[in-house]
């Protein structure tokens, strides 16, 4: 299985980026969705973003329609509505299956080393979450109703870790 550093994932704005990008930060991966009773979660993780990026947090949002069609959208209305709503800034990047024979394979790679509830790999909802250290491991999986403010301790403690 490859790192996560080795994977690529195509940005919102349809560039291909690889991921070996991020090589050194904090990372907080989450499937996000316009349309969900989580949505405004966005405002956390924007909150987030500001607070620790210029300590090394990048967060990366990945939309998912694959949870009661919650992200309908393309990816210019996606960014519209993040940036418009949520005034987000951190990283996102284009739609993504986190589920199934289609699973990006970010997704494939943190669902696999970092199990769920039980050791099932499968992604419940929109909004789950993945704290990743600065070398590349995961570090924590969360659910979708833990609020981003809620992961702020397991995020500190990260970035201190060099």
């Amino acid at each position: 299985m490859p790192t996560l550093y080795e994977l690529s994932a195509k940005r919102i704005d349809g560039s291909v980026s690889s991921l070996d990008v991020y090589r050194g930060k904090v990372l907080l991966i989450v499937n996000v969705a316009s349309h969900c009773g989580f949505t405004y979660q966005y405002t956390g993780l924007q909150s987030l973003h500001k607070k620790y990026a210029d300590q090394g947090l990048a967060i990366l949002g990945f939309p998912c329609n694959q949870f009661g069609a919650q992200e309908p959208g393309n990816e210019e209305e996606i960014k519209n509505f993040c940036s418009l709503k949520y005034d987000v800034s951190f990283d996102m990047f284009s739609k993504v299956d986190v589920n199934g024979a289609n699973t990006h394979p970010v997704f494939a790679y943190l669902k696999k080393t970092a199990p769920g509830l039980l050791g099932l790999q499968g992604i419940k909802w929109n909004f789950t979450k993945f704290l990743v250290g600065r070398d590349g491991q995961v570090l924590k999986r969360y659910s979708p109703t833990a609020k981003p403010e809620s992961l702020e301790e397991d995020i500190q403690k990260a970035l201190q870790e060099k």
